[in-house]
């Protein structure tokens, strides 16, 4: 999934983004291309950041945002199936 993909998906403004990246929140693989570069992000990097996006709205500062979302991946998962 490229930047502009995830910009429109989470409508998230890209320095967030970038800065997430910065953090090391995320790692984008970085492909060139000619002179540039472009980021190609992972469906682990999308659910993460659609996380820490959700909790950035809900007013947590970044550090919590990624604790809460990394918290939220990491919880299990409740199977409905075995609850029929």
């Amino acid at each position: 999934m490229r930047t502009s993909d995830i910009l429109k998906k989470l409508n998230i403004p890209r320095h967030k983004l970038y800065y997430l990246e910065q953090k090391g929140y995320i790692k984008p693989k970085r492909i060139p291309m000619g002179e540039l570069e472009t980021r190609e992000y992972s469906e682990e990097d999308f659910k993460r950041l659609e996380l820490i996006w959700k909790y950035l709205q809900n007013g947590f500062k970044h550090k919590i945002a990624y604790q809460k979302a990394m918290e939220e991946l990491q919880s299990p998962k409740l199977d409905l199936e075995r609850g029929s």
